[in-house]
């Protein structure tokens, strides 16, 4: 009899995406079940047995103690869906939605393990790494790990999506520089507003093409203004098939979550990363700052941004400067030998050992 395994996740794709891949991983070996909050099922087809536990934030001091009655039920309602389930393991992508499961395979005394893509540990991991088995991330240089939890960390490579492992080579019809922007599906300033101005400048130069992701509100603005520029552009919220959509790219600027940015690495996509200034514990940072120091990125801090030097380095990389195909060659040595058996063969070793 297969074993039963849970896998927790909600909120953002940066949690999500990780859950999807893992279940795709185990899915041969293991019955699978899929936690998420109603936020996490936009990116959950009918594939997956999904179920909700919307746990709330506690960032709100005023509504403290009404969130944590409401984890506490939501801790009872865990403990029975668990035992009801018969789940012997529990793996958690991390996040605060994690609590009450985490929480309740605890008493249950369910094997948990703990899923960190970021470079710097998130505080509900760090929260449950006494409780758990193993502490699964990409890097032995795991920020805020503390040193007495060291021997429960263990490296794969990056949870890349199986579509992106069997996406084919994209030949060109065109000679534009494709230039695509992954501005999130709540859309940014930066991305929206300033980044656009420097591409009608470029656009008088050399030949682009901009595929631009942002948020639904924002998409007939930058139609209009694509159009009124001349500049050929798609422009779009959000795509399930977004492997075929980023392999047209010569170049992506993007923000820095950990699955957007392996993705990226993986199909070889020289990128410029401007992380997220308010994201917690600088993590956007932390993990662009990883590809930068392999030569495989640019970083660009967005309270620093200067639109005239954007405009004259990004010229420069529609040419395919040295220093754009030194960043091309290292992003094919960083991912060699990075195949989905390989990824499969050790987290399937991680979970089934003893």
């Amino acid at each position: 009899m297969k074993k039963k395994v849970l896998i927790s996740t909600g909120g953002s794709g940066g949690h999500v995406i990780p859950a999807i891949t893992l279940c795709n991983h185990l899915k041969n070996t293991h019955e699978i079940l899929i936690s998420t909050d109603k936020r996490g099922l936009k990116y959950l087809d009918n594939n997956y047995k999904a179920f909700v536990i919307n746990t709330p934030k506690l960032n709100n001091y005023f509504l403290l103690p009404f969130s944590f009655l409401k984890i506490f039920f939501l801790t009872i309602k865990s403990f029975f869906l668990l035992k009801k389930k018969n789940i012997s393991i529990l793996i958690s992508t991390g996040g605060y939605m994690s609590l009450p499961l985490c929480l309740a395979a605890k008493i249950l005394g369910i094997n948990i393990f703990l899923i960190e893509p970021n470079r710097v540990l998130g505080r509900a991991n760090k929260f449950f790494l006494n409780f758990s088995r193993k502490l699964i991330c990409y890097s032995k240089n795991l920020i805020n790990l503390p040193s007495e939890t060291n021997y429960k960390l263990t490296t794969i490579k990056p949870l890349i999506r199986k579509e992106y492992y069997e996406t084919g080579t994209y030949q060109k019809q065109d000679n534009f520089f494709t230039i695509i922007i992954m501005g999130g599906s709540q859309g940014a300033k930066i991305f929206d507003e300033l980044l656009n101005k420097s591409f009608v400048s470029v656009a008088k130069q050399v030949s682009i093409k901009i595929i631009h992701q942002t948020s639904e509100k924002n998409i007939n603005f930058l139609k209009d203004f694509y159009f009124q520029n001349n500049i050929e552009s798609r422009v779009f919220s959000f795509d399930h098939n977004l492997n075929e959509v980023l392999k047209q790219g010569d170049l992506c600027i993007t923000r820095a979550g950990a699955s957007s940015l392996a993705e990226l690495s993986f199909l070889n996509i020289p990128f410029i990363a401007i992380p997220l200034p308010s994201s917690k514990d600088n993590h956007q940072y932390e993990n662009a700052k990883y590809y930068e120091e392999q030569d495989c990125c640019w970083i660009i801090n967005q309270k620093n941004f200067d639109d005239q030097k954007f405009e004259k380095f990004l010229f420069k990389l529609t040419n395919k400067s040295q220093d754009y195909m030194t960043k091309k060659n290292n992003l094919l040595k960083l991912n060699y030998q990075n195949t989905w058996n390989n990824v499969n063969q050790k987290i399937l070793k991680i979970i089934n050992e003893n």
